[in-house]
């Protein structure tokens, strides 16, 4: 079974969602047969290539939230965060900008056959330590944690060769219904948007599961059965022939 999420970086709740997401397969009776796979869902437009600001000025001049309003909404994550394992967690003392140079990072680490691992990295980087993911030296170092070529890594981002594919990749999950970010797809057929907790994407993925998986129900040890090497004669028949 195949689930799909689409996440921007340095939205708290795309990295809280997809912790609760990796601890619902973990939960599920069948997480070893369910792949998980990362999409970009950059929402960072409006703020300029090349600069960064904290996450104070960007919530003050978004949303008008700043002093204890911006403290009580940001650490109302940072709370939920720990609560389910993920210490440190940082989301008030950070920065934002734009973000699509990083999610053509992630985009040529999922094409070397790396998705979860890049997502996770990044997640655990900016979230994790604060430490800042726009810049073309950052995203480099990055790709030595993870074990790609650094070379290559920097004439794929210089080259602008994922910045179709980051696109595509937005308008795929506003086809299926995303309106923002986390946005999971389960077997693609439930959309379910927003950093659900790990208790209902459980019972999501056990939904999917049993819809396309009937039940066995076992009558008997000694029913009739053909098999690869044909049909077994029962004993009984055997013995009145």
């Amino acid at each position: 079974m195949k689930v799909d999420i689409w996440s921007e970086i340095t939205c708290p709740w795309c990295g809280l969602g997809s912790h609760r997401l990796d601890r619902a397969v973990q939960r599920f009776e069948h997480g070893d047969e369910v792949e998980v796979v990362h999409h970009s869902f950059p929402l960072s437009d409006r703020y300029p290539v090349g600069s960064v600001i904290t996450v104070r000025e960007a919530t003050l001049r978004n949303y008008g939230l700043a002093g204890a309003r911006l403290k009580a909404a940001t650490g109302k994550v940072e709370a939920m965060a720990e609560e389910e394992g993920l210490s440190p967690y940082r989301v008030l003392e950070n920065e934002v900008g734009n973000t699509r140079l990083a999610h053509e990072f992630l985009a040529h680490a999922s094409a070397e056959g790396k998705n979860r691992l890049a997502w996770d990295t990044i997640f655990r980087a900016y979230f994790g330590a604060a430490r800042p993911i726009f810049g073309l030296d950052e995203l480099l170092d990055l790709a030595d944690e993870i074990g790609l070529e650094r070379e290559e890594t920097r004439r794929v981002l210089t080259d602008g060769r994922f910045r179709q594919h980051v696109q595509d990749e937005l308008e795929a999950g506003q086809r299926l219904g995303a309106t923002g970010a986390p946005f999971i797809v389960v077997d693609g057929r439930y959309g379910v948007p927003g950093a659900q907790d790990s208790d209902t994407l459980l019972g999501i993925l056990r939904q999917a599961w049993d819809e396309t998986h009937p039940t066995l129900l076992v009558a008997g040890d000694d029913a009739p059965v053909c098999g690869p090497d044909g049909c077994a004669v029962p004993a009984d028949h055997a013995a009145h022939a």
